[in-house]
């Protein structure tokens, strides 16, 4: 089968055939149809994430089932689903507590080797998923079925953009109506929680980027206002919104430490910075404990949306279908795997909300 390869960091992917393994206990093996271009694959070209070349990347993706392996029942060949990262073993602390995206055992590598390129050397599949190909084999608990009339390629945003962004203001976060909110960083996931705080009825909804392409996207998607990132008064403005106290909720979706610190800065007394944006593994943020007490600040993570896949995408498919989450007005263009470097440096450019590469 023909695959995108990342040979060496900060190269260009190569089209080359590489051979899959037939699925195990437990697995799928998945037909793309498509698979989406997130930050993240970037990161992981870039060698920002650790790790070593050969690999595969892609993780936001959607096809069919083409093949269950033993012990697999709620599937069958033909199925269409959405296929992602968030993987759970079903029997941990968190999967028995209704948190299967902290998994115990979620980032266990899989002692099989599932993919060799033609020199016989083992490729990792990036996020369990190795979307950038024809075909991947990938854990059932991997999948979740999706109506067959749903394009495919707005399928394959609910795999990671659409579930992070709108899943760290609905699951993690837990914005109620009248919540302010401030969303930086207006890529795939910001303008996904841009659409979480405006389902969830928060007020007034700031988006803060660079590139006005971006803030002129999130007034589409429900944002109330927009603000530029280096404007020397950011901060200020965003205060000036929220009746001079700052936002009751601030979500970073940059991996930027500067972005991180200006957030922080962004949310008034008891209000929540969430960190969804991937910075590279070796940077560091400095802050003073002194900044959390007196103002009873707090600042956590975001991992995947705090998704419950079995849920969590029913739930979105609905919204879909009945006109309140917007999927394809996502997808700003359409490649096929041949053209896959040109949809990524796309998205480096800050041209695109999402790229998606379609095999069909």
């Amino acid at each position: 089968m023909k695959a995108a390869v990342c040979n060496e960091f900060g190269k260009p992917l190569v089209i080359e055939e590489v051979d899959l393994s037939p699925p195990g206990k437990g697995q799928v093996k998945v037909r793309f149809a498509a698979t989406a271009v997130c930050h993240s694959d970037i990161h992981d070209i870039k060698g920002e994430l650790g790790g070593k070349p050969p690999f595969l990347g892609g993780h936001e993706s959607a096809g069919y089932v083409e093949e269950v392996g033993e012990g697999v029942t709620a599937y069958k060949t033909g199925d269409s689903v959405v296929v992602t990262l968030i993987s759970n073993c079903g029997n941990c602390y968190y999967c028995n507590t209704g948190m299967p995206h902290l998994c115990m055992n979620k980032f266990r590598p899989n002692p099989e080797v599932l993919l060799r390129n033609k020199q016989g050397e083992p490729l990792r599949a990036m996020g369990g998923v190795g979307g950038f190909a024809e075909y991947g084999v990938v854990g059932e608990s991997q999948i979740v079925h999706v109506p067959e009339d749903m394009p495919m390629a707005s399928v394959s945003l609910m795999a990671c953009g659409v579930i992070t962004g709108f899943g760290a203001v609905v699951n993690r976060a837990q914005v109620r109506p009248k919540d302010s909110v401030v969303v930086i960083g207006i890529g795939g996931v910001g303008i996904n929680a841009i659409q979480g705080a405006a389902i969830s009825g928060a007020y007034p909804i700031i988006a803060v980027d660079l590139l006005d392409n971006k803030l002129e996207a999130a007034l589409k998607f429900g944002a109330t206002h927009t603000v530029q990132a280096d404007q020397d008064d950011a901060i200020d403005v965003v205060r000036q919104l929220t009746s001079g106290r700052g936002a009751n909720y601030v979500f970073i979706m940059v991996g930027s430490v500067p972005a991180l610190r200006q957030g922080f800065s962004m949310a008034g007394s008891r209000g929540m910075t969430v960190i969804v944006g991937l910075p590279p593994v070796k940077d560091m943020l400095t802050i003073s404990p002194m900044e959390f007490i007196a103002s009873e600040k707090v600042m956590t993570g975001g991992f995947m949306g705090s998704t419950n896949l079995r849920v969590d995408i029913p739930y979105l498919v609905m919204l879909y279908q009945t006109g309140r989450l917007k999927l394809d007005e996502l997808i700003t263009n359409r490649y096929p795997l041949e053209k896959i470097n040109e949809a990524i440096e796309s998205v480096e450019k800050g041209e695109a909300i999402r790229n998606v590469i379609v095999f069909e």
